[in-house]
């Protein structure tokens, strides 16, 4: 019996750490169609970003026809500026991913001419590294970044420490 109890703890530690520390792929925007001029505010990127959460660890992908646009990853006075003269880095392959290495903001603009001051932008915020299991991490100070508010803690994370809660309470019944 104690043999068994071991095996299913280890198990389920194993199975929350993994499921808690995988890296995600986000496309942008949500949708295959995002990377385009917003037709409103409310339908910026930035709103999208701003209710999101970024891992370090995380990848942003972006789809868009590579004959009329790329994704030019600049600083935040290029960002502000919409200027494509010192980028960080330059995609134009239609099928962008960019790892998210690092906390802190990473700044993207459209490298197609007049784009980025039509509003085709994009600012994530990354979250420091991952803090056990429930991804416990300050937010980062506006005037630090001057980007796109940081959201409030998802539903999904809530819903995470509740299953964690349940899973724990299930766990406990079948060793006692």
């Amino acid at each position: 019996m104690a043999l068994h109890r071991a095996l299913l703890s280890s198990m389920l530690f194993i199975s929350l750490f993994i499921s808690f520390t995988e890296a995600r792929e986000l496309l942008v925007g949500g949708n295959s169609n995002a990377w385009k001029i917003p037709s409103s505010e409310s339908e910026s990127l930035n709103k999208w970003a701003e209710a999101s959460r970024f891992q370090i660890g995380d990848s942003l992908v972006w789809n868009y026809d590579p004959s009329k646009d790329s994704v030019v990853q600049v600083s935040k006075k290029d960002y502000d500026s919409c200027s494509t003269s010192s980028p960080i880095a330059v995609y134009k392959d239609g099928n962008t991913k960019v790892k998210l290495d690092k906390s802190g903001p990473f700044y993207f603009i459209s490298g197609a001419e007049g784009q980025c001051e039509k509003g085709q932008k994009l600012v994530t915020v990354v979250l420091s590294g991952r803090h056990g299991f429930f991804h416990l991490s300050p937010a980062p100070s506006p005037v630090e970044f001057e980007g796109p508010a940081v959201a409030p803690t998802s539903g999904g994370t809530s819903l995470r420490g509740g299953f964690m809660v349940i899973f724990g309470v299930l766990v406990g019944l079948l060793l006692f």
